[in-house]
């Protein structure tokens, strides 16, 4: 198991200890060919961007492919982001999770969010070690603050 449940409780029960916080999620488009992503990444690390989480994939026109990055911080970077062609949707409201791993805890998120009559609109994981993080994807600020207020009492 990955983690021991706290005395009294099983590890089904026992609170997770999630840190949950709405992030600003920069999109931009890009060129679906070798270096396409590159051209992006590079103006925001000429620019001093230290990101924290970079998600790319291809789109369903040809030739072309999308790219979600956070955080966008500082003069310099915020420039570069906006000359590079990246910008902060308004119809994407984000969440990072963070916390220990453990069996299962996908499935506590994805059935706490449901139980709260939160929907949304994608979830990225990634586990390192004995720690995950996480970004959800909601489609209003409103969905974000109570998936944030939820998850922080998983």
């Amino acid at each position: 198991m990955a983690a021991k449940a706290k005395a009294g409780k099983s590890a089904k029960t026992a609170r997770a200890g999630l840190k949950a916080a709405k992030v600003e999620v920069w999109v931009a488009t890009i060129q679906d060919r070798a270096g396409g992503a590159a051209d992006r990444l590079e103006r925001l690390a000429e620019a001093g961007a230290s990101l924290e989480m970079v998600l790319a994939r291809r789109t369903e026109e040809a030739g072309r492919g999308v790219m979600f990055v956070t955080p966008i911080k500082g003069a310099s970077a915020t420039q570069a982001a906006q000359k590079t062609g990246f910008g902060k949707p308004t119809n994407i409201h984000s969440v990072r999770i963070q916390g220990r791993d453990r069996p299962g805890l996908g499935a506590r998120i994805a059935r706490a969010l449901g139980d709260a009559g939160i929907s949304f609109r994608g979830i990225s994981a990634a586990a390192l070690g004995t720690n995950f993080v996480s970004y959800l994807a909601c489609d209003s600020a409103e969905d974000a603050d109570r998936a944030a207020a939820v998850l922080k009492k998983l």
